[in-house]
């Protein structure tokens, strides 16, 4: 995030523009809530200290020099907040139960399954300054924060930091180890845990932990444990509750702080003064209203939690090209009268992959004034419901990475929807397609798609193969959702431009790839589209059709 367009709003925001500070509240409370909420697990306090984060650094934002780096010093405000929270807990507060449990809270919006629940879960059994640490880390191996912030937020040298994250890393995998033990059938570990009142705590433990030491069914995995670091890369930020609030200006001891910060630096209370106007912003599901009270409201466009329904198909690889799609079910018209404006031409026919020492044809020129997204300039999507939201004119490559040997099975394909404007389907590369073969690949990988040891991921019958690369051109606006259910995969939005396309394509089997790129751009408006695309906004964007009319 600390890109050339937060260092204007930072600076913007400085210097009094209201709409810059409320972009800037928008953007950046997610992830202090994140770390608050992670810290102190959902207890009754983090709303207190989320608050108190925000408004410490809105009153004191005219002292920051330099606005590269805002993110650290918004980090360590936070981390202060949290460890002057513990100093003021009361022996009679040491007890109070966390409000809403941070680890089920992070299971149930990000949707995480399998060994990403069980860290998340793990999270519990570890102490305070552990948990403190963790929410911290857990944003650095997300790519959130870098290792120097985190070592600055809790103001130690990075080299003690890494020794830190060591031992606190250990402690994750013994907590990890007693997750999986208490979902597990073991007698001795139900007789152990007749006399446990449920609350994780260290002295439970080191008991547990003991236990699984030394038994062999507790200590025997059924599966590989994957290293939590490799689990959480890419993670998503866990979603502000509905209906969060955060006043900047009234209420109690906000009121008196916000003052006191107004009387120390006059431009402090410009923004907050600006903020306390009747006036109405919502950016990215959240809103500013007149009180300077931030809510957060259900975007209209959010799917509404439901089963996961996985489509069935047979085809591993590449599916015979007489399988036919789905039928079509298209998007209704404006109107009855009015003749949609359809252009282009679905990709709808499961193509041959090219010999490798076929080149791609010339990539046509596409006028670009550039992309913007919501996601920033690498958005990564893991996790069902992940969306961002791609607006402007140019090129944009969505990276496709698959774990088959984590969840192998049948692949909803990601949605391209709400589109305004036209999206065309240019080119493949990443130098293979996700099915060519991968000689000497590990642990039963035949192709990118899986192999016989660890099982396929598996297309619906007459999707188009996907490459490592894929590359698309927009004009307009549109926003791309993982849909995932049943195979693990994952995206990475790229907005970029042409020439890093054509650099792609051309690098062909002398350069130790696969395969040359595969150019489908005619130049015109002619070009193919994505096969799940539509201009609509559903509730659920997994059940856009595989040939949807735009």
């Amino acid at each position: 995030m600390d890109s050339e367009h937060w260092r204007a709003v930072i600076t913007a925001a400085q210097a009094g523009d209201r709409r810059a500070l409320d972009e800037l509240v928008a953007g950046w409370l997610p992830l202090v809530y994140n770390i608050v909420g992670r810290a102190l697990n959902g207890h009754a306090d983090v709303d207190d200290v989320v608050q108190e984060t925000m408004l410490r650094a809105v009153g004191n934002l005219g002292s920051l020099r330099d606005p590269d780096s805002f993110r650290s010093w918004l980090v360590a405000i936070a981390m202060r907040q949290i460890r002057d929270r513990a100093r003021r807990r009361t022996p009679d507060r040491l007890e109070e139960a966390p409000s809403s449990d941070f680890a089920d809270l992070t299971v149930l919006r990000l949707q995480l399954e399998g060994q990403r629940r069980e860290v998340a879960e793990a999270v519990r059994w570890l102490d305070d300054e552990d948990r403190q640490l963790l929410s911290l880390w857990w944003l650095e191996v997300a790519g959130e924060l870098t290792r120097r912030e985190l070592a600055a937020a809790v103001g130690i040298t990075r080299q003690h930091a890494a020794v830190r994250v060591q031992r606190m890393k250990e402690r994750l995998e013994t907590s990890r180890g007693i997750v999986r033990a208490l979902d597990g059938a073991c007698p001795g570990l139900r007789e152990l845990t007749g006399r446990w009142d449920g609350r994780p705590d260290s002295v439970w433990r080191k008991r547990l932990a003991r236990h699984i030491r030394g038994c062999g069914y507790c200590g025997g995995t059924r599966e590989a444990v994957v290293p939590a670091e490799r689990l959480l890369v890419g993670i998503a930020l866990v979603p502000l509750p509905v209906g969060f609030t955060l006043s900047l200006a009234f209420g109690g001891k906000t009121a008196v702080a916000a003052t006191s910060a107004a009387t120390s630096a006059a431009w402090s209370a410009k923004l907050l003064g600006a903020l306390t106007k009747p006036a109405v912003a919502v950016t990215a599901g959240a809103t500013i209203v007149a009180g300077g009270a931030y809510v957060v409201t259900q975007p209209p466009d959010a799917p509404p939690p439901r089963a996961a329904i996985a489509p069935t198909a047979t085809a591993t690889s590449e599916p015979p090209r007489s399988s036919a799609p789905p039928a079509l079910t298209p998007t209704p018209s404006p109107s009855a009268t009015q003749k949609a404006d359809l252009y282009g031409t679905v990709v709808d026919a499961v193509d041959r992959a090219p010999d490798p020492d076929t080149r791609p044809a010339a990539l046509p020129r596409r006028p670009e004034s550039g992309i913007t997204s919501t996601g920033g300039p690498k958005a990564v999507m893991q996790h069902r419901g992940d969306r961002v939201t791609l607006t402007g004119r140019g090129y944009v490559l969505v990276r496709w990475q698959i774990s088959p040997g984590s969840r192998p099975g049948a692949l909803v394909m990601p949605s391209w929807t709400g589109l305004k404007g036209r999206l065309f389907h240019v080119a493949s590369g990443g130098s293979r397609r996700m099915d060519d073969p991968l000689p000497g690949a590990p642990n039963g990988y035949a192709t990118g798609m899986g192999g016989p040891d660890i099982g396929y991921a598996v297309l619906p019958p007459g999707t188009q193969q996907m490459w490592q690369n894929e590359y698309f051109y927009l004009d307009g606006t549109v926003t791309l959702t993982q849909n995932e259910r049943g195979c693990d995969y994952g995206l990475i939005v790229f907005p970029t431009h042409r020439d890093a396309v054509v650099e792609d394509i051309d690098q062909g089997p002398p350069q130790g790839a696969l395969r040359y790129g595969l150019v489908r751009d005619t130049g015109t408006d002619s070009a193919p589209v994505p096969q799940y695309v539509t201009r609509g906004i559903p509730a659920d964007p997994a059940t856009v059709p595989q040939r949807s009319r735009v």
